[in-house]
């Protein structure tokens, strides 16, 4: 795994490895031996493409408690303004001779295209609608921290699916490490690319994709993807409140990605539920996931192999 664009570069073996090196490093406060770091001395360009709070942050942060020098490109100062592509901006600044790219950007394609013409890593931190595979894993990691596995748990997933990179990434994980998940949309925000399977059902009805969850995830609605059909989309049916997390298991977590739109897609005092809510946890483990993520592609750019890491519990 020299790269991170999607969830299916990540070999079976070193999955389990992510997740379970994320755990210990949260349990441990993201507290690591920065000078043994594989990243010591070495830096981290976040190349950011579209806006981002905890991503970025969740980057930028790994980097440091790993030891990294980390530099985060403002793009709206850059010479993208003048004309220069993405490809040649990426193809500079690996010239600078980083050990990791890490970018978010709208054109879907690209990132593969990077990964083939640079010498270092490159990790995809959200591709237009195509995948956020780190925010999958972390909230993977939120889910199986909460109930103690994946294999067997009903995670639901409401909202603009069809837009959701996040919503593509966690479909491919969860269903990968057992879980079976249901998305619940409105017809013209179900995703077309995405096929009903056993372990993948589409809802339109809100309380049949709800009955027997035991997570739900609410999404935002991304009106900056959308056509104008889209965008007629009533969505006021698909809301997550108490009244209809009642349909879920009585103890079902809530979770949502970020950013939220409190009172459109979800209740605001249900998103602060001490109990019930695992929003903050998603956030809190997206360091750890990421912290992960930059320690496995660093060894890899190393050519010394996730197998010669240490063994973590």
């Amino acid at each position: 795994m020299r790269h991170l664009l999607r969830v299916r570069d990540i070999p079976d073996a070193e999955l389990l490895w992510l997740l379970d090196r994320a755990d210990t490093l949260a349990k441990a406060h993201f507290i690591t031996d920065r000078a043994s770091s594989p990243l010591a001395g070495k830096t981290i360009i976040n190349l950011f493409f579209e806006p981002s709070t905890r991503t970025l942050a969740a980057f930028e942060l790994a980097g440091k408690k790993l030891g990294a020098d980390v530099l985060s490109l403002p793009v709206a100062t850059s010479s993208l303004q003048k004309g220069e592509s993405i490809l040649d901006t990426a193809r500079t600044l690996a010239a600078m001779r980083p050990a990791v790219l890490v970018i978010r950007q709208r054109e879907e394609g690209v990132l593969e295209k990077i990964a083939a013409a640079v010498s270092c890593s490159v990790v995809n931190a959200g591709e237009g609608r195509l995948e956020h595979p780190t925010q999958a894993l972390a909230d993977a990691l939120t889910i199986r921290r909460r109930k103690g596995t994946l294999a067997g748990v009903r995670v639901a997933i409401i909202g603009d699916i069809a837009h959701s990179r996040v919503a593509r990434s966690n479909v491919a994980l969860l269903t990968r490490l057992g879980a079976m998940v249901h998305l619940i949309a409105p017809e013209a925000l179900l995703p077309k690319d995405v096929q009903a399977t056993t372990a993948t059902r589409l809802f339109t009805n809100l309380k049949d994709g709800l009955t027997g969850a035991d997570v739900v995830m609410a999404l935002r609605v991304q009106r900056e993807r959308m056509d104008e059909y889209a965008l007629g989309q009533d969505i006021s049916n698909y809301h997550l409140d108490r009244q209809s997390l009642a349909f879920a298991k009585p103890d079902a977590i809530v979770m949502h990605p970020g950013p939220m739109n409190r009172g459109v897609e979800i209740d605001g005092a249900l998103a602060d539920d001490p109990v019930r809510s695992a929003i903050l946890e998603q956030v809190e483990l997206g360091v750890a996931v990421r912290m992960a993520c930059l320690e496995a592609v660093s060894k890899t750019g190393q050519k010394t192999g996730i197998d010669t890491a240490p063994t973590y519990c």
